[in-house]
């Protein structure tokens, strides 16, 4: 399982980096460093979030376009981060649909209503619905669904290898997931400004033509995923049936927006 590509972590400046590729059949291409050692997800906590969410939907707990949030959101909002509530404050901001606001304020309102309409505080209902059932067993929640997660490579390899041949949901929910949600939307992508239009599906972010991004000038339109303040990422590249998952413990910064499309665009090159 050796890829050269992968190799390209131990130049970052980080203490320690973990990553790895793993194909849409679920065969794990590469992985290189400490891939059973636990890092802080920062924000890709939130597909997690979102994949527990597409269960409570498939299992009748929560429909997607239900009453959620500020006056006039939905579950479906709150996914697409057009709720309308802030970044970090449970404050009304917009009109829901107006404006792409990314919130982790709307995916902590989210969980409570998770955990309000089953009865099951979010974080057990994730382990539950998710964790378990894909033997990620090093990983967990403990604080908020947006940011508080921690796992392991391993784990997560585990959980792109579902996105991308869907066991726990059908195939149509995630293919849901990956579409844009509300065409059109504006808005600010953290760390990179401005995008116009602002893609997101629902909890996924979806690259189509953003410049600039963190994904790589290889990667497909179609290209959806999360990158995290802790300096983490896993990215799903639907055309290139292949997806990538990188752990580090230095905050995101000017380094990883260096580095991670280069990291990205060797990968792929290396695939072929």
């Amino acid at each position: 399982m050796r890829m050269k590509s992968l190799a390209l972590i131990e130049n970052w400046p980080v203490p320690h980096a973990a990553a790895a590729v793993v194909r849409a059949d679920g065969t794990v291409a590469g992985a290189h460093g400490p891939t059973g050692q636990r890092f802080p997800l920062a924000s890709v906590t939130k597909p997690l979030t979102a994949y527990a969410a597409l269960v409570a939907y498939e299992e009748g707990a929560v429909e997607l376009d239900e009453p959620a949030g500020p006056e006039g959101s939905t579950v479906r909002h709150l996914l697409a981060h057009t709720s309308g509530l802030a970044f970090d404050e449970h404050r009304v901001m917009g009109a829901p649909g107006e404006r792409r606001l990314y919130s982790n304020a709307g995916f902590e309102v989210l969980g409570d209503h998770i955990a309000k309409r089953t009865g099951i505080p979010f974080a057990d209902y994730l382990r539950e619905g998710v964790l378990e059932p894909l033997g990620m067993a090093s990983t967990s929640l403990d604080g908020s669904p947006a940011k508080d997660g921690v796992s392991t490579v391993d784990d997560l390899v585990r959980f792109a290898a579902e996105v991308q041949a869907p066991q726990l949901l059908h195939p149509m929910t995630v293919a849901e997931a990956m579409t844009v949600q509300y065409p059109g939307t504006k808005g600010v992508l953290p760390g990179y400004g401005h995008q116009s239009p602002n893609d997101w599906g629902l909890g996924f972010e979806i690259r189509s033509a953003k410049s600039p991004h963190w994904t790589g000038a290889s990667s497909s339109p179609r290209t959806f995923g999360h990158f995290g303040q802790s300096g983490t990422f896993l990215w799903v590249d639907p055309e290139a049936s292949v997806a990538c998952v990188a752990l580090t413990d230095r905050a995101f910064g000017a380094w990883a927006v260096g580095a991670w499309p280069a990291f990205t665009d060797a990968v792929l090159a290396e695939l072929g």
